[in-house]
């Protein structure tokens, strides 16, 4: 008599990882990643734009050598003191704005340091104009007209042509005050542009030409990465608009 087999014995067991379905591939979700890490670079990289663009806009060495010559030979003050500012553009000069003792009259700080009112100062005494003496001088006769900033109780010959509200009060004092527009035809180089910047802070300019030969007129400053040539006179809200050519001060 046959025996029959137990079914354990008709059954190939399987021995290994049981076997998985294929997963399907979330179309959506790496598209959802690429939209928020590009979103992320959007947000995070809008404050850099200005000063990417100011870069890419800096003139070269070249343009302001050719630029500088023609200018200096200007009989209009104005066009010499744009040169004296271009010259600065070619030089290194890091940003500094701490406070130095420095000599009276024609003190300056370290040759190769300052900030964007020496810039100013720097140009004027190209011209013959010791802008930190006209300035003491004025603020000790108008001392309560001038911005009573920095708690100080008299004028201090160190740091007060260095400040650009006292620029600003200066140059509304001794030279003409020209309407703070947005139309590029009211800028004449050579003028001075006081600006507000986010910070609060009053930042100080130069207005100077095109290296295109265009009519927008560009800014010989320094906002904290050396002296530049820049297409900038608008990235700010203007706040002051001076001319000032010691010869015909007032």
């Amino acid at each position: 008599m046959a025996h029959r087999r137990s079914g354990f014995y008709n059954t190939i067991e399987y021995i290994g990882p049981r076997p998985q379905k294929p997963k399907k591939q979330n179309f959506f979700g790496g598209w959802v990643i690429i939209l928020i890490a590009a979103g992320m670079v959007v947000w995070f990289g809008k404050p850099l734009v200005p000063f990417l663009r100011a870069a890419q806009a800096g003139a070269s060495q070249e343009q302001a050598g050719l630029l500088i010559s023609s200018l200096s030979q200007s009989a209009d003050p104005g066009e010499r003191l744009a040169a004296a500012a271009l010259s600065q553009s070619r030089q290194e000069i890091a940003y500094d704005d701490a406070y130095y003792k420095i000599d009276f009259p024609n003190g300056d700080v370290p040759a190769h340091k300052g900030k964007a009112e020496d810039v100013i100062v720097r140009a004027y005494r190209q011209l013959g104009t010791d802008l930190q003496k006209e300035v003491h001088e004025d603020m000790v006769e108008n001392f309560r007209l001038y911005p009573q900033l920095w708690d100080a109780s008299e004028p201090d010959t160190n740091i007060d042509h260095r400040r650009a509200p006292n620029l600003s009060r200066f140059f509304s004092n001794k030279g003409e005050t020209l309407p703070a527009t947005r139309d590029a035809k009211d800028y004449k180089v050579g003028d001075v542009v006081v600006w507000t910047l986010l910070s609060g802070t009053q930042h100080i300019g130069v207005v100077v030409p095109s290296p295109t030969g265009g009519p927008e007129p560009w800014i010989v400053h320094n906002a904290g990465s050396g002296v530049k040539w820049e297409n900038v006179l608008f990235d700010y809200q203007i706040l002051g608009h001076f001319r000032y050519a010691p010869d015909q001060a007032k």
